[in-house]
């Protein structure tokens, strides 16, 4: 992240991350926001492996987030842990350096798209929210 206008020479921390993610959250439109109240936010180096195996990705590279949990309307069952989004640094530090797209913009996208899932929402809805949501 940028100190004094100079580019840092150290990757963005999961703490940093957090910040980007919180920030993206925040500037949802206020019908979406109210229901995130019980949403809870990680931010892991990497998705776990039995996760990865699940989904069928190989590279462990290849996840930088995932919503996990029930959409908003269906009926929560006994045992369901909280809902959950997940965003994975190293992957979206990778993906980061290779596209050259602000660390900020790829957050917000990870995010909405992970809300989006929270939601039920088509991609075309969540590319809607996401340009709503642009930094």
């Amino acid at each position: 992240m940028p100190t004094n206008g100079q580019p840092s020479r150290f990757a963005p921390t999961a703490q940093e991350i957090e910040t980007l993610a919180l920030e993206a959250l925040s500037r949802l439109p206020e019908p979406f926001r109210a229901h995130l109240f019980n949403v809870a936010l990680f931010i892991e180096e990497f998705a776990a492996a039995d996760v990865l195996a699940e989904m069928d990705i190989n590279d462990p590279f290849g996840l930088t987030g995932l919503y996990s949990g029930r959409p908003v309307g269906q009926e929560a069952q006994s045992g369901d842990l909280p809902p959950s989004i997940y965003l994975f640094r190293r992957p979206l530090l990778d993906e980061w350096v290779e596209t050259g797209v602000a660390l900020a913009d790829l957050i917000t996208h990870v995010v909405v798209h992970e809300v989006g899932h929270h939601f039920g929402l088509s991609d075309l809805d969540m590319h809607v929210l996401e340009d709503m949501v642009a930094s």
